[in-house]
C-alpha cells in the first residue's frame, strides 16, 4: 500500500485479490486519515473554562485530570474531572503558574496532553517548550508562534511585512523613561501604554496628557512584571471611537488555515470585554471577508498551528483596521464563534493536536444566525466596576436550551476568591437574527439570581436594553459615552414587591415556628395548625425596611379565611393589599396573588438584608438593626476605605504629608489588576494603616486625614 499526503485528504493505493475474478486488483482511497485522539488529557486551568474543556473530552471519551489549589479543593472543575490533584497554596504563582508541578502531575497521572486553557501558562512559550522535551503534547501552538505573537512589539513588525495594517506607535526596544514619553509627545496624546506581552487588559493605560505619563508608566510596568513576568512596554495612538474586532483563526500541521468569522468585542470596562457577539454588527460582507482573509495572513505568517485569534482595532468613522495583537489560544468568547458556525473548537484543537486535518475547510464555513456572551461578574459597576469576593449563596440560573447555553465553573456554596478572576459565569445565547438574539438574552438575564456578592447582571440588562446597543452603535467607548443611562437612578419602589418579600418572610418565620413545635411536640395545638390565629381579634406582623433612606413599613394583617392583608407605607403613600392569598414555593420563592394577578418571585434573605428578584429587577431592601448591635461602628471622619479585599502593592505617602486631590497615595492588587487610589481632598495625612504587602479586608481604612481645624491651624502657625 501507498500513501500521499495533502493538505486536504490522504490519497491511498494498493493490490488486492478481486473475490470474484480471483485476479490480482488495484485500489484507489481518498478519504480524510484520522490519527487516534489522546486516552487522557491535563487541563492546567480552573473553573469555567476547565469544565468546559470536561464537557468536550467526556464527549470524545477521553479521561480528563484536573490540577487544583489549596482554595479551589471543592471546586467544580475538581469534581467533573477523572483524577484530581493538588499544587500548591491558593495564590496563583504558587499552583496554576508552577510548570514543574504540572509537568510531574501530568507524568504522574500518565496524561499524554496538557490542555492550557487561557490564561495561566496557555501563552508560555518556555512552558510549551519543556513539554515538547517532555514528549507531552501541547494542546496549542508551536512555542515559535507564541513568541513571535506574544512580543506586541515583534508582532507588529510581522505584521507590516504580512501586509497586515497595524496602528502608528512605538514598537522597539528603547524603554527609557523619557524616551517613551518623548516617543508619546510624537504620536499625540491621548496615548496607550500597553505591555509588550500583556493580554486581557493587564498592563494597559491609556494616558490622557503629559502630566499622567509617569505614574501609568510605572502602573503598567508593576502589572507587567506581575502577570506576565516581563515589564516591557510599547506605546500607540490611542483612537477615540474605536471598534474591537476579531477574527477567531484556526491552522492545523497539515498547511491548512481557516477563518471562523468576526467577533464584535467592543463593549468593555477598565479594558476587559463584558459582552460579545458574532458576527460584528453594521460590517459588509466584502468588509468580512477583507477581515478574515487579513487575520489568516497573520497566522501564516508565524506558521501557526490551532486556534488563535487576530485582534484588530476599527476606526468606527472610516471602518478602516488596524492588527493589535494576536492571542495564541482559545479565547474566553469562543462558545459565540460555535454557537453561529455549528462547530465544536475545543474538539478542534484536541483534533489538531492529535495530527489530523480540520474538521472543515473553509468552502465548509458557513455562519448562521446570531449570538451573544454576556459575562457574569462579580463586581460592583456603581463602584467604578471593583471586583467583588465572597459566597454565592443563592444562585438560579436561566435554563439551558438549544438557544441558551451557560459556561461556569462556580454552583450555589461555592466562593469567589481574592485571588483569581472574578468571573462567574458566560451566559450564551443564539438566535437567527440579531434582534432574536438580543431578545433571547433579555429574557436569560433577568431569568439570572445571584445573592453573596455584588454582580453585573443588573447592568447587563441595562445595557442590552439600551437603544443605541439595540441599534449595533458599538464602541469601545461605549459605557462612558452613555454612562448616564447605563446608571440611572433607581425606579420608584414598587409597593408589589415590598408585600412579596413581607409576605415571604412572615410566612417561612411562621413555618419556622411550626417545625418548631412539632419539634416541642406541640403539633396538635390550635396556634400551630393555624399560625395566625389570635382569640377575639385579627393579628398583624409588622416589619421595618430601609431602601437607601427611604424608610419602608410594613403591616401583614392575618385574615381568619387564610389570606391576608398587606400595608405598606413609604413616605410619599401608603398603599393596602386586601385578600392577597400567598404560599411558599421551595427555598426562595414565593406565589401571590395581588390585586388579581399572580406573581411567583424569589426572595432571599441575607443578614440584614432581603434581595426581591422582581420584575423590575433586583431590589435589596434592607432591615433595620437594634440600636445595641449598632453602637460604636460609626465611620471614623476623614478616613480613606478599601473598596474590595486586597493586597496593597504600593504605598505612596507618609503621616505628615499635605496632599492634593486627585495625588495617587495607594496602589492596591485584586484580582490580578491594579487599582490607583488618589487622594479625594486636599490634606495632610495623619494615619497610614497598612504596609506593602499586607493582604486588607473590603471597607477597612487606609488613610485617615487630620482635621481641618488642626490643618489650618498648623497652616497659621
Amino acid at each position: 500500500m501507498a500513501t500521499f499526503m495533502s493538505a486536504r485528504a490522504a490519497f491511498r493505493w494498493g493490490t488486492t485479490i478481486n473475490p470474484i475474478s480471483k485476479k490480482p486488483m488495484r485500489w484507489y482511497s481518498t478519504e480524510i486519515e484520522r490519527k487516534p485522539l489522546f486516552d487522557k488529557i491535563l487541563i492546567a486551568n480552573r473553573g469555567e473554562i476547565a469544565c468546559r474543556i470536561m464537557r468536550t473530552a467526556k464527549k470524545l471519551g477521553i479521561k480528563t485530570v484536573a490540577v487544583f489549589s489549596d482554595a479551589d479543593r471543592n471546586a467544580l472543575h475538581v469534581k467533573m474531572a477523572d483524577e484530581a490533584y493538588n499544587i500548591g497554596p491558593a495564590p496563583s504563582a504558587e499552583s496554576y503558574l508552577k510548570a514543574d508541578k504540572i509537568i510531574e502531575i501530568a507524568r504522574k497521572s500518565g496524561a499524554q496532553a496538557i490542555h492550557p486553557g487561557y490564561g495561566f501558562l496557555s501563552e508560555n512559550a518556555g512552558f510549551a517548550d519543556r513539554l515538547a522535551k517532555e514528549n507531552i503534547t501541547f494542546i496549542g501552538p508551536p512555542a515559535s508562534a507564541m513568541t513571535s505573537m506574544g512580543s506586541k512589539s515583534e508582532s507588529k513588525f510581522i505584521m507590516q511585512a504580512a501586509k497586515v495594517p497595524v496602528v502608528p506607535g512605538y514598537h522597539g526596544e528603547n524603554q527609557d523613561d523619557a524616551f517613551l514619553k518623548a516617543e508619546a509627545a510624537k504620536i499625540g496624546y491621548p496615548v496607550l501604554i500597553k505591555a509588550v506581552k500583556g493580554g486581557g487588559g493587564k498592563g494597559m493605560r491609556i494616558v490622557e496628557s503629559p502630566e499622567d505619563f509617569e505614574i501609568m508608566l510605572e502602573s503598567s510596568r508593576r502589572e507587567a512584571m506581575k502577570s506576565f513576568s516581563d515589564d516591557k512596554v510599547l506605546v500607540e495612538k490611542y483612537l477615540v471611537t474605536p471598534r474591537h474586532v476579531e477574527v477567531q483563526v484556526f491552522a492545523d500541521t497539515l498547511g491548512n488555515a481557516v477563518y471562523l468569522f468576526e467577533r464584535d468585542c467592543s463593549v468593555q470596562r477598565r479594558h476587559q470585554k463584558i459582552l460579545e457577539e458574532a458576527p460584528a454588527p453594521g460590517l459588509s460582507e466584502e468588509l468580512r471577508r477583507e477581515l478574515g482573509e487579513k487575520a489568516v495572513a497573520a497566522a501564516k505568517a508565524v506558521n501557526y498551528v490551532g486556534a488563535g485569534t487576530v485582534e484588530f482595532i476599527m476606526d468606527n468613522t472610516d471602518q478602516k483596521f488596524y492588527f493589535m495583537e494576536m492571542n495564541t489560544r482559545l479565547q474566553v468568547e469562543h462558545p459565540i464563534t460555535e454557537m453561529i458556525t455549528d462547530t465544536d473548537l475545543v474538539q478542534w484543537q484536541l483534533e489538531v493536536a492529535a495530527g489530523n486535518r480540520l474538521p472543515k475547510l473553509q468552502g465548509d464555513l458557513k455562519k448562521n444566525g446570531w449570538a451573544f456572551e454576556a459575562r457574569i461578574y462579580a463586581e460592583n459597576p456603581s463602584n467604578n466596576f471593583l471586583p467583588d469576593v465572597g459566597p454565592l449563596l443563592h444562585v438560579r440560573t436561566p435554563d439551558a436550551s438549544d438557544s441558551v447555553r451557560l459556561e461556569t465553573g462556580f454552583v450555589q456554596g461555592d466562593e469567589i476568591s481574592v485571588y483569581y478572576d472574578p468571573m462567574i459565569a458566560k451566559l450564551v445565547v443564539h438566535a437567527e437574527n440579531r434582534t432574536a438574539a438580543l431578545r433571547v438574552l433579555r429574557k436569560a438575564l433577568s431569568e439570572y439570581e445571584v445573592v453573596g456578592l455584588n454582580t453585573n447582571i443588573e447592568f447587563l440588562k441595562t445595557l442590552a436594553a439600551h437603544p443605541a446597543f439595540i441599534a449595533g452603535e458599538v464602541e469601545t467607548g461605549f459605557i462612558k459615552k452613555y454612562e448616564s443611562d447605563m446608571f440611572k437612578p433607581a425606579p420608584p419602589l414598587d409597593p408589589a414587591t415590598v408585600a412579596q418579600a413581607s409576605l415571604s418572610m412572615v410566612l417561612r418565620d411562621l413555618e419556622a415556628n411550626k417545625e418548631a413545635a412539632i419539634a416541642a411536640k406541640d403539633a396538635t395545638s390550635p396556634f400551630t395548625l393555624n399560625p395566625g390565629l389570635r382569640l377575639n381579634q385579627t393579628s398583624e406582623q409588622k416589619l421595618a425596611f430601609k431602601l437607601e433612606d427611604q424608610d419602608v413599613k410594613v403591616g401583614v394583617e392575618f385574615n381568619r379565611d387564610g389570606t391576608y392583608n398587606v400595608r405598606v407605607e413609604t413616605p410619599n403613600k401608603t398603599t393596602t393589599f386586601n385578600k392577597v392569598m400567598a404560599k411558599l414555593a421551595g427555598e426562595s420563592s414565593v406565589i401571590a396573588e395581588i390585586e388579581n394577578r399572580m406573581y411567583k418571585t424569589s426572595v432571599v434573605q441575607e443578614g440584614d438584608q432581603v434581595h426581591v428578584f422582581a420584575e423590575e429587577g433586583k431590589v435589596t431592601l434592607d432591615v433595620p438593626q437594634p440600636k445595641f448591635l449598632t453602637v460604636g461602628k460609626e465611620e471614623k471622619a476623614g478616613s480613606l476605605r478599601t473598596p474590595m479585599p486586597c493586597k496593597i502593592s504600593q504605598v505612596m505617602c507618609k503621616p505628615g504629608d499635605k496632599v492634593v486631590k486627585g495625588q495617587a497615595l495607594v496602589i492596591l492588587e485584586a484580582m490580578k489588576m491594579e487599582h490607583i487610589i488618589k487622594s479625594p481632598v486636599d490634606g495632610v495625612i495623619s494615619d497610614v494603616f497598612f504596609s506593602i504587602g499586607d493582604m486588607v479586608a473590603e471597607n477597612k481604612s487606609l488613610i485617615a486625614f487630620e482635621e481641618k481645624e488642626k490643618e489650618e491651624e498648623e497652616i497659621s502657625a
